[in-house]
């Protein structure tokens, strides 16, 4: 069995090395050995850390862009994704989909753990 690390961002255990840095055949990601090392954490209003496949609740009312409709508090929302730093946008970390509103990104600051 290989010790080198699984793809960050498609899991994928077929990763290979090239010099310093790894490589995934799958999505084509590479990145470095520091890069594992300093994995980026994302944590919700509670201080939980938060993992794709997660479920959460909204803490407050939020304003949907571009819409007069608003996401109420205690919406549940099931099977996040946790972005990568490089697709962050505006603080933005969380991508999922809200039943009734569709896909959309999310603040971490305004979610909590289930």
């Amino acid at each position: 069995m290989s010790d080198l690390p699984a793809c960050p961002s498609c899991n994928s255990t077929y990763t290979y090395q090239d010099r310093e840095l790894f490589n995934c055949p799958e999505c084509g990601k590479e990145w470095s050995a520091e890069a594992v090392e300093k994995q980026h954490a994302v944590r919700c209003s509670n201080g939980n850390e938060l993992n794709d496949g997660d479920s959460v609740t909204v803490i407050k009312d939020l304003k949907i862009k571009g819409s007069s409709s608003v996401v109420k508090v205690g919406t549940k929302v099931k099977n996040i994704r946790v972005l990568d730093p490089e697709y962050i946008t505006d603080g933005h970390d969380i991508d999922c989909k809200i039943d009734g509103f569709g896909a959309m990104k999310l603040k971490s600051s305004v979610v909590k753990k289930n």
